[in-house]
């Protein structure tokens, strides 16, 4: 790995690196977060941080306000990027398809199958890396915002026992019936909803085999909440499943790093208890 960014930050290091994916065949860039508790030479917890639609991995360190409650805490953060990158990659116009729209699944239709495969990439590879090159247990914990959020909540739950803790900010909780998730799906998936289903937490809830409690965060003014979120959808598959879940509406924040801000704090005390 490649160290691009090496900055002090809370008494801790903030680092942006590069590496080579093979899941993805693309060079990938990570941002990393070193508490200072690092500095003993003891496993630390690691909580993955998953971002949204046009994002990179710059978007949540240099706007979340996290690496305070990181260091307090003693987690590693690990921020991907959100799609793989160069110019050998597919994309498409708009914001929502290719680049930066990853929407962390395994793509399986042309010309996205060859590099869109994030999920192998978050679940697999890119945990083997960090616990290769840094001083991180086996105690992990994933949250994520809006894509993101969605990429979080799916990936804890198809993975039973790998992640101690999961919460989303305004995540898409059924992409399969939001515009968002359905071109996406469409695009990557093909036009075949039941492997739609896989990627989608309201679906997957039902079938979970470990009852992970999900922790969400959304805003009451977001922009996107009647039209691309919907959290009532999970909220019902919840209460039909029996999954433990809760859903904190939040009167007058949108969907933007504010709100992240504003609450990240009470999410990484969250995952520090279960990690504990």
């Amino acid at each position: 790995m490649e160290r691009l960014e090496h900055r002090a930050c809370f008494g801790g290091w903030q680092d942006v690196y590069r590496h080579r994916s093979e899941v993805l065949g693309c060079d990938m860039s990570v941002a990393v977060y070193l508490p200072p508790q690092a500095e003993s030479g003891a496993k630390l917890p690691v909580l993955y941080w998953l971002s949204g639609l046009t994002c990179t991995e710059q978007n949540f360190i240099t706007k979340a306000g996290a690496q305070r409650y990181a260091a307090e805490h003693g987690i590693i953060l690990v921020v991907p990027d959100t799609s793989p990158r160069g110019d050998g990659v597919p994309d498409a116009e708009g914001y929502d398809l290719g680049k930066g729209a990853g929407f962390y699944l395994n793509a399986t239709q042309q010309p996205w199958a060859s590099h869109y495969r994030m999920y192998d990439y978050i679940v697999d590879e890119l945990p083997a890396l960090v616990e290769a090159h840094f001083p991180a247990s086996d105690a992990r914990a994933i949250s994520g915002h809006s894509m993101g959020g969605h990429g979080a909540l799916l990936i804890a739950l198809r993975n039973p026992g790998r992640y101690r803790s999961v919460s989303a900010f305004s995540p898409i909780v059924a992409p399969s019936q939001v515009p968002w998730g359905e071109k996406a799906f469409s695009a990557y998936l093909g036009q075949d909803r039941e492997a739609w289903r896989q990627y989608d937490a309201t679906a997957l809830v039902a079938d979970a085999a470990e009852r992970l409690p999900l922790l969400v965060e959304q805003g009451g003014a977001d922009e996107f909440l009647d039209t691309q979120l919907r959290p009532q959808l999970l909220r019902d598959a919840c209460a039909a499943a029996g999954h433990p879940l809760q859903l904190r509406l939040r009167p007058g924040y949108d969907h933007s790093y504010y709100f992240i801000a504003s609450f990240i704090g009470e999410h990484i005390a969250h995952h520090a208890r279960a990690m504990a």
